[in-house]
């Protein structure tokens, strides 16, 4: 009995999501909607971690749905790379649920907030499925149930502007879905297949057919769209802005990491990327974009007076350190682009969090409003002097293993440029940390400023513990590079 429920997980990894959402619209109750989708969230990590622990101990774990084998039937294909991705967001939901218990009902109205549970568990299990999916046609469907769901979440806040940046969402999100779809019948039309490992058979032997080619450049732009790379970026600094704090931290450390995920995916799985990346000049094309998004979002991150807003813009230049990261196509470039990946989650997540326990007390995250503000909430602040420093990639911190080894794979390709550019990128970020720092600690309060206190514990744990685990694998960083590296081998390897 045990064994045959074993032997679904992969399965239940997706399910228990799709399943659980209809209850919090059926329920409608706040507390009974936070309740079931805490427990569902902490299932989903708990058997991640499991089917991390089998693909460390066997290898690539296969699971045909409705046992129908593939390329026939749906497949879920597990291998090192995407048992990471699947730890990564059920470790982040796990997290901001008990987050969200306080959060949530500060930012969206009460008759509301079962809808944000709902479509929270919706968008993990598209999450999910994007990672864990063997099938070029069953990502896209995950894609567009996590974008659908993102965009109702962003949309659910009392700010009215939030509407408006779901919106200009939905509307680049579709862009970006129509632009894949178009890619997959392209691919379908010259292979017949939608299977990932068909795929991968047959079209490294089809680089000469301009239809496979022309597929090729619309999954990228497609995938570019969803996880906001410089310059199709526009729709991500409000959204992150206008949401939810806890939806704002979530998808912050989610959405554009599962993208990038499908695009490593595309280009070194199914398309074979080491070899298309050296003879199409898509690795110059991806390093110009990655330079431009990593100096671009930071520069525009200095003039935010909107706290939330300049983490956003700080999100698109962290992008483009992973996009470098697995445009060098090799093993030590690629490690350095996934372990960013991680890293940038938990510093990201954590700052977002900040943010979130600011607005509950000031009703704001507007830097001039912040003013002497460590001394009203010093633990709130310590946490955003804490998180900035994994930004910049001050040693000890998650952020300077990421660059460290971002610098070593740019020295190993000779690539100087590069290197100075991550150097002033963290430069560049140095300067809009220390506005918010400034702010906080160096200026006095407003006239007339109410007596605040800290966020509840409920809020203060959760963004601590994503703080504290940016500190803990910037000094430990064995297991995330072991097991990155085993990724970046993996994807870089071929199907196996």
């Amino acid at each position: 009995m045990a064994a045959a429920f074993s032997s679904h997980l992969p399965a239940l990894q997706v399910v228990l999501a799709l399943l659980a959402a209809p209850l919090c619209v059926v329920l409608r109750r706040p507390g009974a909607a936070w309740m079931i989708a805490t427990v569902i969230t902490w299932a989903l990590l708990a058997i991640a971690m499991v089917l991390l622990g089998r693909v460390l101990e066997t290898g690539t774990i296969t699971y045909a749905l409705g046992s129908w084998p593939a390329p026939w039937g749906i497949e879920y294909r597990i291998d090192l790379a995407n048992a990471f991705v699947l730890v990564l967001v059920t470790l982040i939901g796990s997290v901001v649920m008990p987050y969200a218990r306080a959060s949530i009902p500060a930012e969206i109205e009460e008759p509301r907030i079962y809808l944000f549970y709902c479509m929270y568990l919706l968008n993990l299990a598209g999450l999910l499925g994007i990672a864990i999916t063997g099938d070029v046609f069953n990502l896209f469907v995950f894609l567009e149930i996590s974008s659908l769901s993102s965009y109702v979440m962003i949309s659910l806040s009392r700010d009215r502007r939030a509407l408006v940046a779901a919106y200009r969402y939905l509307i680049m999100g579709t862009i970006g879905a129509t632009f894949y779809i178009i890619g997959v019948g392209m691919m379908y039309q010259v292979t017949g297949t939608l299977n990932m490992v068909d795929l991968a058979t047959l079209i490294p032997n089809l680089t000469d057919n301009r239809t496979v080619m022309v597929a090729l450049a619309f999954l990228c732009v497609g995938l570019s769209l969803k996880l906001a790379l410089f310059p199709l970026h526009l729709w991500l600094p409000n959204a992150y802005a206008y949401a939810p704090s806890a939806v704002s931290a979530f998808l912050a450390s989610t959405g554009t990491k599962v993208a990038v995920y499908a695009l490593a995916r595309i280009l070194f799985t199914v398309f074979g990327g080491s070899v298309l990346i050296d003879d199409f000049g898509l690795q110059e094309l991806l390093v110009v974009l990655a330079v431009a998004a990593m100096i671009g979002g930071s520069a525009v991150a200095i003039y935010q007076s909107n706290v939330k807003r300049l983490l956003a813009y700080s999100s698109i230049a962290q992008i483009g350190y992973m996009i470098l990261g697995l445009s060098m196509a090799s093993v030590i470039g690629m490690t350095a682009g996934l372990v960013h990946l991680f890293n940038h989650a938990l510093m990201k997540g954590g700052l977002f969090m900040v943010m979130g326990c600011v607005f509950f007390r000031l009703s704001s995250v507007q830097v001039e409003d912040m003013e002497g503000l460590a001394k009203r909430m010093p633990l709130t602040m310590a946490a955003f002097v804490a998180g900035g420093f994994g930004l910049i990639g001050m040693p000890l911190t998650a952020g300077f293993i990421s660059k460290w080894h971002l610098i070593q794979a740019a020295l190993e390709k000779g690539w100087w440029g590069a290197v100075a550019v991550i150097l002033v990128s963290s430069l560049l970020a140095v300067i809009y940390i220390w506005r918010v720092v400034e702010a906080a600690y160096f200026k006095p309060p407003p006239k007339g400023a109410a007596e605040i206190s800290e966020a509840p514990l409920s809020m203060l744990v959760p963004m601590w513990v994503m703080i504290g685990m940016s500190y803990y694998f910037g000094i430990d960083a064995t297991l995330t590079l072991d097991i990155t590296t085993g990724a970046a081998e993996t994807l870089l390897g071929g199907i196996q």
